[in-house]
């Protein structure tokens, strides 16, 4: 199925707006990147977006780039114009990162189904499909932590298996030892009383007192 053709007009929802901005310019950065390396061409590119913030590339100091392009126009650069690219240039990082951060934070609401308006039905089956590769990801992770907490649990039975055997070894041998010690003085007891109970001979008997 081909893809709709977008008509060329201004944007009215201003999420949707911005979406198209960041990957409009991200687009036209890698395109001037490319026509850089591939034709040796000396490529700036400036953007402002509707509230100010500039985005820019060279493939070579920008400054240099100005002068070069001044120099066509005019011997003499004005010299405000340097401390003031210095500036914006200074300030380029904090405001892109500024814009990542908006647009990271957009993707994840999109991830949770929210701020999906903009989006057309090619960009919302890529959507799912990274939805449904990161629930792949995380039920993998559930299936090897349980299976490590399985093996875990078994290993811990298996040790009290064998603690439960040797417990009743020592057992068996206590009692064993007991039971000897009870024979022998069982044993010794008999001794006693047959030795005890024996009666005297004849002529063993003492006198019998006259």
């Amino acid at each position: 199925m081909a893809k709709e053709k977008i008509k060329i007009k201004k944007i009215d929802n201003l999420t949707a707006r911005q979406v198209t901005f960041s990957k409009r310019r991200r687009g036209l950065i890698k395109k001037a990147e490319e026509l850089s390396v591939l034709c040796d061409a000396d490529v700036s590119l400036i953007v402002f977006s509707a509230t100010g913030k500039l985005s820019d590339f060279s493939s070579s100091r920008m400054e240099d780039t100005l002068t070069r392009y001044y120099g066509f126009h005019s011997n003499k650069v004005e010299k405000s114009v340097q401390p003031c690219l210095a500036l914006e240039i200074e300030n380029t990082n904090r405001e892109m990162l500024h814009e990542e951060v908006y647009d990271r934070a957009h993707k994840l609401r999109q991830m949770k189904g929210e701020d999906l308006e903009g989006l057309n039905v090619e960009e919302l089956e890529q959507l799912e499909k990274k939805l449904e590769a990161g629930l792949s990801l995380v039920i993998k992770n559930k299936e090897d932590k349980t299976w490590n907490e399985i093996n875990k649990l078994q290993r811990k039975e298996a040790q009290l298996i064998k603690q439960n055997k040797q417990l009743k070894q020592e057992m068996k041998m206590i009692l064993h030892q007991e039971k000897s010690v009870t024979v022998n003085s069982e044993s010794v007891k008999d001794v006693y009383i047959s030795r005890n109970s024996i009666p005297p001979l004849d002529g063993d008997s003492p006198n019998p007192s006259s």
